[in-house]
């Protein structure tokens, strides 16, 4: 198979454009995909928030644009799942179920899974009314009832943006106060249609007529059930980054995140990062772009002063 010069793990927005500028500057340039690519990008119905789009355009199509784009200049997408990694090795070692390959450098830009509820109907109306982005889907619920399920800042900064469009918006969180900064807390509670189901969790998501109708919560001391008529269930319950399988090798922080600075440069010689699986603030598709374009371009450097 050869030494290729950069290995990127993952094909979402990060990695194939960490592909684009690699394969753009002459580098041998593997990218890694166990499916197609995208990642969440890929499943997401309609993106509205990346320049260029003015009506917006499919995640999937995007996915396309982007997956071709990196491929013409020479990057090679290789459809196959990675198992493991050796970094430490020279030239440093990606293990995936059908053989071992070898690059120079490697970036890591397998992407964040949404954090999920695990309560019935919530794979049911996935898209359909079951939002894990605020940001990307908020608009599509303009002047309607919504629910905001978290505590946290992510939870927090959704109702806030979704207070600016929707007619209501419930926060329904399982403790009795928001684990959020003294700022987004005046803001939350400033926003006269944001309201606060305290100690409560979801039990269930219902739907009609093919998207959600309401939401059953339930509270955590008694266990008394109610229902709350909703157009949307907004999940903010946090993310989990990709690297189950590069936990032994890579420096993470204690959510599991990969520890990178603004560049995506690790604390390992020759290994990169880029996308929502490293530490940051915004994780969406421009965000990971820009990682990506980053990475791949540190990368370069970092290879020609070897």
């Amino acid at each position: 198979m050869g030494v290729y010069d950069i290995a990127i793990i993952g094909q979402g927005p990060a990695g194939l454009t960490a592909g684009l500028y690699a394969a753009r500057a002459g580098l041998s340039t593997a990218m890694f995909e166990r499916m197609m690519p995208g990642g969440q990008m890929g499943e997401t119905a309609q993106v509205d928030n990346y320049p260029g789009f003015s009506e917006g355009v499919s995640g999937f199509d995007l996915a396309m644009q982007m997956s071709g784009q990196a491929t013409r200049f020479g990057a090679q997408s290789i459809q196959e799942d990675v198992l493991s990694v050796d970094v430490s090795s020279s030239p440093k070692q990606v293990v995936t179920a059908q053989g071992t390959y070898q690059a120079r450098a490697i970036i890591f830009a397998p992407g964040a899974r949404s954090r999920k509820l695990e309560v019935p109907g919530e794979a049911e109306y996935a898209g359909k009314g079951v939002s894990y982005c605020a940001t990307c889907d908020g608009g599509f619920f303009r002047g309607k009832d919504v629910v905001v399920v978290g505590g946290g800042e992510t939870a927090a900064s959704d109702a806030i943006y979704l207070a600016r469009l929707c007619n209501k918006v419930h926060v329904v969180h399982r403790r009795d106060t928001l684990r959020v900064s003294a700022a987004s807390r005046q803001q939350m509670e400033a926003a006269e249609n944001v309201s606060f189901e305290w100690n409560s969790v979801v039990r269930e998501i219902r739907g009609e007529d093919g998207k959600v109708s309401q939401v059953v919560i339930a509270d955590v001391e008694t266990g008394e059930e109610r229902v709350i008529p909703t157009s949307a269930v907004f999940v903010a319950v946090g993310k989990v980054p990709n690297t189950e399988p590069f936990a032994q090798v890579l420096p993470l922080n204690e959510s599991g995140y990969i520890v990178a600075d603004e560049n995506g440069v690790t604390a390992l010689e020759g290994v990169f990062a880029a996308g929502d699986v490293r530490t940051k603030r915004l994780r969406q598709v421009s965000t990971a772009v820009s990682d990506g374009a980053n990475a791949a371009e540190v990368a370069a450097e970092w290879l020609s002063s070897c």
